[in-house]
């Protein structure tokens, strides 16, 4: 559904966006996470045929974004970080604006508008002039305008930016609905990286303008932070033989006075044997539960101070 081939643009002596090659199908969220200035928005502007690439090929449900740009802009719906309101309308002249301009007949308009209004709760506000609106109410409005033409493809820059958190727990919902029900193909780009790990079937992290790391979280984290990390709690302090048991099985990464962690490639298949052999040694295990890594860890890892 989105499919980018060696996509590059150069500013003069700059190149913002470097031979990036991805494709996302229908059905899937991809984050596009970087830094500030490694060419998120810039390969946004190319998917939406706003900026024509200057080498490489990009397609948005089939058309290319150079050759057929009015069918790409049919087919895309585009949610910037700066949603440029038009504040003298209300909500609902705001809207109709839109899809007269995306050619919606008036019944279409109004169904439509109806429907998002009803599913992120902006009914009561559509009467009211969009200055009037809060930070979060207006990025909710601008998604709204992003939905009206029912588009197969989405470009959503931080798009629970300024929501208070039921708003933004309302946005994730309604975007991991189009990806599942809708089966939408979905690039978003944000900072918020416990959102990205949320939504994203995969994550791409870019800088400089490459793609530097591409893969599921769970892939990227046993990628760049290693295998799975586990915790055991013991009913007492562990003895000299706890430590050579476990590690007949996985490596022992740090020791408590009750506890150990410890890395396994794979928990499913190693746990289980584990357990059974400190159950037959008698060590009372209390607890045994994987670590989170988050992905932020793996983010600084590709990214660290290479990003300042």
């Amino acid at each position: 559904m989105i499919e980018l081939e060696g996509l590059t643009k150069q500013f003069d002596d700059l190149i913002a966006v470097d031979h990036v090659t991805l494709t996302v199908p229908a059905g899937e969220v991809l984050a596009l996470l970087g830094p500030n200035g490694a060419g998120k928005t810039t390969t946004v502007r190319m998917l939406s045929a706003v900026l024509r690439p200057t080498s490489g090929h990009a397609r948005i449900a089939g058309h290319d974004v150079s050759a057929e740009e009015h069918l790409v802009r049919h087919n895309v719906g585009v949610l910037t970080e700066a949603p440029g309101l038009y504040t003298r309308m209300t909500g609902g002249e705001y809207l109709d604006f839109f899809g007269k301009l995306r050619r919606l007949t008036a019944a279409e308009r109004s169904e439509r508008i109806a429907a998002l209004a009803e599913q992120f709760r902006m009914t009561f506000a559509l009467d009211r002039r969009l200055h009037e609106y809060s930070k979060g109410m207006s990025q909710k409005i601008a998604l709204m305008r992003t939905l009206l033409h029912n588009p197969p493809v989405l470009l959503l820059d931080e798009p629970t930016s300024a929501m208070d958190p039921a708003s933004a727990r309302l946005v994730r919902d309604a975007i991991l609905q189009l990806r599942d029900t809708d089966r939408r193909a979905i690039i978003v780009c944000t900072h918020n990286l416990p959102e990205a790990e949320e939504l994203a079937d995969r994550i791409a992290i870019i800088r400089q303008g490459k793609i530097v790391a591409c893969g599921t979280p769970a892939e990227l984290k046993k990628r760049l932070l290693g295998p799975p990390l586990m915790a055991l709690h013991l009913a007492r302090q562990s003895n000299n033989g706890v430590i050579p048991l476990i590690e007949r099985y996985a490596s022992v990464v740090d020791v408590g006075d009750a506890w150990v962690r410890y890395n396994v490639e794979d928990p499913g298949a190693t746990n289980p044997v584990l357990l059974k052999a400190l159950a037959a040694a008698d060590v009372p295990v209390v607890t045994l539960s994987e670590v989170h890594q988050s992905l932020e860890s793996v983010y600084l890892s590709v990214v660290g101070e290479k990003a300042q």
